[in-house]
């Protein structure tokens, strides 16, 4: 059961030296997993189980979390070992007595440095089932092929497999399976020769033979919502939904070929955070649909899946969904003994003393016989608490010492771990300690970057420094290195009493130098640097909070981060005290200026300006941050209705001159064309230009006239300006208005338009850009789909959770045209009652009279005046064309 510990293994000339990476017992873990299991088997081989029902609560799931270092990641190798081959399983363990389908393990280790995405979690699920069954899924191959050829084009699926290193793991039968799937759908479709090349003719044929219940696709006929997901976008979000074909296709599977995936998701706690939970959905997604597949999750934290506070972030939510993660977790021993139904949380605690002794005994070896003398062992078990992490370390300080030709003493070990990090750095020469300490203020860093941090004009010492076992390197990160965690906090924070210790001084100067060496790397970049600028901030950021550090390139990264308007996080949020007590310095107010901007895409626009005037109020930012916070403050202002506000706000920040002062001149039009004053608002986007994104606000003024063509040239002049100054999410904005422009005019169109909006917000969290796009697909729709209500509905509570009471007026006109085209006077009318609720301060009280426009309705006498840019019978007819148009296509 002992792995080879190869970097213990090299670190002696000991030929006779045994170094395995020691395992102690966890029984209690592997009964609760026997329990558990044992249970999913008989639930899915029972009659009436249904791999296909979307709707029961789901008991597939096992989590086993503790504390950073409590050995989570071995037991779950351990535990794909001793499932793989019973001969690895260890003689305490004992046997299980399971009956049902062979088992077939497969883990997936989330950490980031082990680069794994949400491809390759499917994909890596899908080469074991490959690897197992040895047979075609055509249902979830199709779905798959389709993907990757939309989201990959040019890099063939094997090529990516080798390349990852997936096929010498799983074998090479996966694409050959594939290929064998798709024949056989285009043999049954009478399309021979059909290949992977031209999967979306195979696919657009299969729905159209699915739809049409053709007898010809009979076996994929019972996967009822097959032709649904290949007709989605071929996004991650649609690919979260394919295993639920996987699990149909397994289902199906004859007697003789049925297997048990057990999936083990490993480091579950760097798919996310308790704010950032896009990962987290997407494998939730994974582990709902896949009811006939168990998953054992090892991580830091409880699943919180049965909270029902997080409903609308995750998709399954509460303790009817999930009832084995709403108990309290309870430690291995007491959870062997629970009812598996209802315990699925198991907190994996410290060793105990026995495990100790046993981990120290099989650590290292000579001639079969422990390496650490039982004295030294006793001291070593007894100084680490239990802490598996402590234990490895003493081990591999056990070696330094006996490396130096001297036999380790109890006496070397009888101290507190931070004693045993100063013995650790009394072996490092003095430039070696100093590089140690300097990394340590660093999350990650590169030898440039330590070089400079570290205030010396050599890199020698950071490479030697490389070489220690406590620097770990992770080859696709930005900044390959970092130091390891328990090192660097107990580094910052333990008493250091070596000779040549730091004061407070010397660890702000250090602090000094690393914030300007991350600057420089940032300044000196060519290129998007997207990925460079935000990890940059985060430690530039992290930096000058701590160690109240003036702002210097932050203040110029901070724009930038601003004007692409991509919006990922870039720190950690500041304790939320619900005051400015939090905010003490000008660092802590940016941090939660740019905290406030990235989330103000993920919660309501109210939370968002009481942040934002709360570091208005402050009064620590520069002027010209200050401008940008005071600017974003009239933005929220303007989406939660606040006209007055807002129009104050835009005024200032346009009065002032800064780098804002031509968005907010832009948002200045905005206001006089929300108030129905058009000419007003006319006149002042005509002085916009890009600075101001004089097309977009154009094409706004000009489709409430009906003007649908002159709009949508605007809008398209919008989305090439912003491409041609690299800026995404200006882009897709522009790109979602010209969508929803032209699907008033010409719903064929508008379906290319709405797809390319759809991919330019791929990667960007653009909330009510989002929003918009949904309702140009509802009015691209109107006249034609029989669930417009439904689709609204579901709008209408994104539209409220985020705040948006803007997005909501348009969404209602959306609603008003599809019953206008239909013909329907009484939804009509109770869709234009709503609309004019929405619109009673005045502000968008013009979409209420084009709802009565598309009606030939006239105007409620006590509506406020709208100044259009021409008649209003002009505009009544135009409107009323669009609705008479429709209803003849």
């Amino acid at each position: 059961m002992a792995g080879r510990d190869l970097r213990a293994l090299f670190g002696s000339n000991d030929h006779q030296l045994g170094a395995d990476e020691a395992f102690t017992n966890r029984e209690g873990q592997w009964r609760v997993l026997v329990s558990a299991l044992d249970g999913h088997l008989q639930h899915i081989s029972a009659p009436g189980f249904d791999a296909a029902d979307l709707e029961a609560p789901r008991r597939n799931l096992l989590v086993f979390h503790g504390v950073g270092g409590i050995g989570k990641s071995t037991l779950s190798r351990r535990l794909e070992a001793a499932l793989t081959d019973a001969e690895r399983r260890p003689a305490q363990w004992g046997e299980p007595a399971w009956r049902g389908p062979r088992i077939v393990p497969v883990r997936l280790d989330l950490a980031r440095s082990a680069n794994t995405d949400f491809e390759r979690v499917v994909v890596t699920i899908r080469l074991a089932v490959a690897a197992a069954v040895g047979r075609p899924m055509p249902a979830f191959d199709i779905a798959l092929r389709r993907y990757w050829d939309h989201q990959h084009p040019g890099e063939p699926l094997e090529e990516y497999l080798r390349g990852d290193g997936l096929a010498a793991r799983f074998g090479a039968a996966l694409p050959e399976q594939m290929k064998a799937a798709l024949g056989e759908v285009a043999q049954g479709l009478a399309l021979p020769g059909m290949l992977g090349s031209t999967v979306g003719q195979l696919t657009g044929a299969l729905v159209g033979a699915l739809r049409e219940h053709r007898r010809s696709v009979r076996a994929l006929a019972g996967c009822a919502r097959l032709a649904d997901l290949l007709e989605a976008d071929t996004d991650l979000e649609a690919l979260s939904y394919y295993p639920h074909l996987l699990a149909w296709e397994l289902a199906r599977l004859p007697a003789r070929k049925q297997i048990a995936p057990v999936v083990l998701l490993d480091t579950f706690e760097a798919v996310g955070d308790r704010t950032h939970r896009d990962m987290e959905r997407l494998l939730q997604h994974v582990v709902w649909l896949m009811p006939n597949v168990f998953f054992v999750v090892t991580g830091r934290d409880r699943l919180q899946w049965a909270d029902p506070a997080l409903h609308g972030q995750l998709d399954w939510t509460g303790p009817a969904a999930w009832p084995g993660l709403a108990d309290r977790a309870l430690p291995a021993p007491r959870a062997a003994a629970a009812d598996p139904g209802s315990r699925r949380q198991v907190l994996i605690g410290d060793f105990s003393d026995e495990d100790r002794h046993d981990y120290l005994t099989h650590r290292l070896a000579t001639d079969g016989q422990p390496l650490i003398d039982p004295s030294l062992r006793r001291v070593i078990a007894e100084r680490s608490h239990g802490l598996p992490l402590y234990l490895d370390l003493a081990a591999m300080r056990f070696l330094e010492i006996r490396r130096t030709g001297l036999t380790p003493q109890p006496a070397d070990f009888d101290v507190e771990f931070p004693a045993l990090i100063a013995r650790t750095l009394t072996d490092l020469t003095p430039d070696e300690r100093h590089v140690l300490r300097s990394v340590s203020l660093l999350d990650a860093f590169d030898i440039p970057l330590a070089t400079a941090g570290a205030g010396i004009s050599r890199d020698a010492p950071v490479l030697r420094l490389l070489e220690r076992p406590f620097i770990r390197h992770a080859p696709t990160g930005l900044w390959p290195y970092h130091l390891h965690d328990l090192i660097r906090s107990t580094l910052r924070a333990a008493e250091d009493t070596t000779d040549d210790r730091w004061s407070p001084r010397d660890w702000r100067n250090a602090a000094e130098r690393a914030h300007i060496a991350v600057g420089q790397q940032w300044a000196e970049h060519t290129g998007p640097g997207r990925r460079l600028l935000i990890a940059c901030l985060r430690q530039g950021l992290s930096l000058a909070a701590e160690f109240r550090l003036d702002l210097r390139w932050l203040t110029e990264a901070a724009w930038q981060y601003v004007s692409d308007s991509v919006w990922e996080p870039v720190t950690p949020a500041l304790r939320d005290t619900g005051d400015e007590a939090h905010l003490q310095t000008p660092a802590d107010a940016l941090v939660e200026l740019l905290n406030t901007l990235g989330r103000r895409q993920h919660e309501h626009r109210r939370s968002t300006a009481n942040r934002l005037a709360t570091v208005i109020d402050a009064g620590l930012l520069p002027e010209e941050l200050r401008q940008m916070a005071l600017y974003y403050l009239a933005k929220a202002h303007r989406d939660l209705g606040r006209s007055t506000a807002s129009r104050t706000g835009m005024q200032q920040v346009a009065d002032g001159g800064g780098r804002l002062a031509p968005a907010a001149r832009r948002g200045l039009a905005h206001l006089a064309r929300l108030s129905g004053d058009f000419p007003t608002a006319l006149t002042a986007a005509e002085t916009l230009g890009w600075a101001g994104r004089q097309n977009r606000v154009l094409g706004d003024i000009y489709w409430p006239q009906g003007d649908i063509t002159r709009a949508a040239d605007n809008y398209e002049h919008a989305r090439d300006d912003a491409e041609q100054h690299g800026i995404a999410g200006e882009r897709a904005t522009a790109q979602a208005h010209r969508a929803l422009a032209l699907a008033f005019a010409d719903p064929t169109t508008a379906d290319s338009e709405i797809v390319l909006a759809r991919h330019l917000l791929t990667d960007l969290t653009l909330h009510a850009t989002t929003l918009t796009v949904h309702i140009a697909g509802l009015i691209r729709d109107a006249g034609r789909s029989t669930d417009i209500d439904e689709r609204a509905q579901v709008l209408r509570t994104e539209i409220d959770t985020a705040g948006l009471p803007s997005v909501l007026s348009l969404l209602e006109l959306a609603v008003c045209f599809h019953h206008a085209v239909r013909g329907d006077e009484e939804l009509l009318t109770t869709a234009i009652h709503r609309l004019r609720r929405l619109t009673n301060d005045g502000d968008h009280g013009y979409l209420a009279d084009i709802a009565h426009f598309m009606g030939d309705r006239p105007i409620t006498p006590a509506a406020r005046p709208v100044r259009w840019l021409e008649s209003q019978e002009t505009i009544r007819q135009r409107w009323r064309t669009l609705v008479t148009e429709r209803r003849g296509t």
